[in-house]
């Protein structure tokens, strides 16, 4: 397992490495190059005659066996893959590999023109993880949307990083402020769930965000029912407590907002917050700021 990534990575493979060498001699003329150009891929490069095997012993060499093996935060990570680029700049995951630590970095400026090159080679594989990136990493709600829609419409209803298109759309609504959109769109997955799969296939932070849209318009009895499914998930759950707490104070409950405000406290100090991967790296909305 490599250290840094979590990624597997096997053995070099000697077979594997002839097969590569002969294609590396037999298009040296073709691909004789040292830099690869972030946002401008060669023409030449766009079709690059290399068989899907010859590619995986690409990704084998100068990934699994490159990259893989430095800090994802290192030129050493970007210098591995750039010389599987100057050898075939049409692998898509090389280009997501390359962005993937720069968005961790919230080097979104920089990252960007890498994941459209993965979405411009591979659309099916990386458009929604692009979507993703654009709402939860560089706030681009708006592009996220239109990213989000135009891959549903190709390829139908998904997930991306445990939720659904859905979710991440009405997500990018509460954040432009659009909250009747959001809950409506929210409000179409819960039923969707409810319908086919139960409410055992809820997740706690839907409901929470499902309930933010409704506590957003005012609707505070059907954000308190919301909040709670979301607490029986999730009990400690100290972002739903917060905002809880704070719907109690509205409706002239003190005595009962006080005792769930103070409970949300005592959570966030033991850490019980949105739990998803990538929070480590991003503040989700509406996470509470604890003074």
């Amino acid at each position: 397992m490599s250290y840094f990534t979590g990624f597997p990575y096997k053995k070099q493979n000697l077979k594997n490495l002839i097969r590569i060498s002969l294609a590396l001699i037999l298009s040296s003329t073709l691909f004789n190059c040292n830099q690869v150009v972030a946002d401008k891929p060669s023409k030449e490069n766009q079709s690059s005659g290399f068989s899907k095997e010859q590619q995986d012993s690409l990704i084998e060499i100068y990934l699994e066996n490159g990259a893989w093996k430095q800090d994802p935060y290192s030129q050493d990570w970007q210098d591995e893959i750039d010389k599987g680029l100057g050898i075939d700049s049409t692998i898509a995951y090389f280009w997501q590999q390359k962005a993937m630590p720069l968005f961790k970095q919230s080097k979104y400026e920089l990252g960007m023109p890498f994941i459209d090159n993965a979405v411009k080679y591979n659309p099916r594989r990386w458009q929604d993880y692009r979507a993703f990136i654009k709402c939860i990493f560089s706030k681009q709600y708006k592009d996220a949307i239109q990213d989000f829609q135009d891959y549903e419409q190709k390829y139908g209803y998904g997930f991306v990083m445990d939720h659904s298109y859905n979710f991440y759309i009405a997500l990018s609504y509460l954040q432009l402020n659009e909250f009747e959109k959001a809950e409506k769109i929210f409000e179409k997955d819960y039923k969707k769930i409810m319908a086919e799969d139960g409410e055992d296939w809820l997740h706690y932070l839907d409901l929470f965000y499902y309930g933010i849209s409704k506590y957003e318009q005012k609707e505070y009895t059907e954000a308190l029912e919301l909040f709670d499914q979301a607490l029986a998930f999730y009990p400690e759950f100290s972002d739903v407590q917060y905002y809880k707490a704070k719907i109690l104070y509205k409706i002239g409950e003190p005595e009962e907002a006080n005792f769930v405000y103070k409970q949300a406290k005592e959570n966030a100090d033991r850490g019980f917050s949105i739990n998803e991967d990538n929070v480590i790296y991003e503040r989700y909305p509406y996470q509470v700021r604890w003074p």
